[in-house]
């Protein structure tokens, strides 16, 4: 009995040891726990792109996110977001980024959201940021007006005149010499009318391109000094002009009016019309267009004025805006996202992509290692290298897309034939002061 017993004790003892031995230690399961990464930080980007553009887009974020899943502390995952698959309540809900055009801020938002100065975000998370890399026509678009970048411009245009060769070449007019002053662009218009074109012209986000850049080709500031305020200047007498003159072309058939946003775009790709002002990465989709002999030309410009910088014509579009990223998780994951893009061979596949403008010269000299056409590539260059003048633009943020509104407001009347060129443009100028006055409230 005595050696039963002891055989009964010992294997219990047995049992104990084994599983003593077999169980983990606290510190062993600690050490398991922390070993495991924590799930990715999630930033959701809004945008409204379509087609190539949001293909580019989507591949670029699957390349960063497989990127992100390699890093051992944890990394973060860039999640796409169409407003248009969102309803209208669900689009005050503000995301991490967002890539838009300031004009386009209530369709987006519903609001004018505010935002986070990108160069913050980037010293936040602790990723190199010069803006010296960039070009200085890219920074201007972006900047706070000392040079401190607010946004990353990724997919800004120049204005440019498409024309529709087969229209040209049925007015019998010459495909190889698009008009280049808005004088040869009328006689274009009468041609183009007399061969039976309802609408030999039309043009997208009317007061960038007809207001703000004929003015700027002309040397004229968007904004002068009155004392200590800022005073909008686009009532100056090229102004004044251009729109009487639009205002002519109106009335004779050779110009209509699709509105202030981007509404022309469609009228030129469906051949309704035969000439159109407007931003330069359309050229990527109208190239696509099947049997679309396609033509584009430099925005025309004057002759008859003192100073003439046809070329001086200003970028503009959409940029990527930090709006809801308060924590510094993913304010670093955002830093990251901006250094990856940043990357020569990644601009490269985007402007290729997408026919946006290159940010950088690093960019540019990748385009020209892969074949891109040079002549385009030095014409771009040429232009983004130029130094920013002073009061060339309003300031990045609500103030701008406001000072449009306001703009395309006054612009409305002209077309309606109730107000001249001049007294739209004098209320303009008046309805503007208060916004250029105020505070720059859109920051967070």
């Amino acid at each position: 009995m005595k050696s039963s017993v002891s055989t009964l004790v010992a294997s219990l003892l047995l049992v104990v040891v084994t599983a003593a031995s077999a169980a983990p230690s606290k510190s062993d399961r600690q050490a398991k726990v922390t070993a495991a990464p924590p799930p990715p930080q999630e930033i959701i980007l809004r945008h409204g792109l379509s087609g190539a553009p949001l293909d580019a887009l989507a591949t670029l974020a699957l390349r960063f996110n497989d990127q992100e899943a390699k890093l051992k502390t944890g990394g973060g995952r860039i999640s796409l977001e169409d407003v248009q698959g969102i309803s209208s309540g669900e689009r005050t809900r503000l995301p991490h980024l967002a890539l838009f055009d300031q004009d386009d801020a209530m369709s987006m938002f519903d609001t004018r959201p505010r935002f986070r100065q990108l160069h913050q975000v980037m010293a936040t998370g602790k990723e190199r940021f010069d803006a010296k890399l960039f070009y200085p026509q890219m920074i201007d678009a972006v900047d706070d007006l000392t040079g401190k970048m607010q946004a990353l411009p990724l997919a800004l245009s120049l204005p440019v005149l498409f024309f529709n060769k087969a229209a040209f070449a049925k007015a019998g007019l010459n495909v190889d010499a698009p008009p280049k002053t808005w004088w040869e662009l009328q006689e274009a218009a009468g041609a183009l009318r007399e061969a039976g074109y309802k609408c030999p012209l039309t043009s997208s986000r009317f007061a960038w391109v007809h207001l703000e850049n004929v003015a700027a080709q002309q040397g004229e500031p968007l904004v002068v000094k009155n004392g200590k305020i800022d005073q909008l200047a686009l009532n100056n007498m090229v102004n004044v002009k251009h729109l009487a003159l639009l205002t002519s072309w109106q009335k004779s058939f050779y110009f209509i009016y699709s509105g202030p946003g981007r509404e022309g775009d469609e009228r030129f790709a469906s051949g309704e019309c035969a000439m159109l002002t407007g931003e330069s990465s359309l050229y990527a989709r109208l190239a696509k267009i099947p049997d679309f002999p396609l033509g584009i030309a430099a925005l025309p410009h004057y002759e008859d004025v003192y100073v003439v910088r046809a070329a001086s014509v200003l970028p503009d579009g959409a940029a990527l805006w930090v709006l809801a990223a308060d924590k510094k998780p993913e304010q670093q994951v955002i830093a990251r996202f901006i250094t990856f893009l940043l990357k020569p061979e990644i601009q490269r596949e985007w402007v290729r992509a997408t026919g946006f403008l290159p940010m950088s010269p690093a960019a540019v000299q990748a385009l020209r290692e892969s074949g891109a056409n040079p002549v385009l590539l030095d014409r771009a260059e040429r232009r983004l290298s130029m130094n920013k003048r002073d009061s060339a633009r309003t300031r990045s943020g609500s103030g701008k897309s406001r000072i449009r509104a306001i703009l395309n407001e006054e612009v409305e009347f002209v077309w309606g034939n109730q107000k001249p060129a001049k007294e739209a443009l004098d209320t303009a100028v008046l309805r503007a002061a208060p916004v250029l006055a105020a505070p720059p409230t859109f920051l967070r």
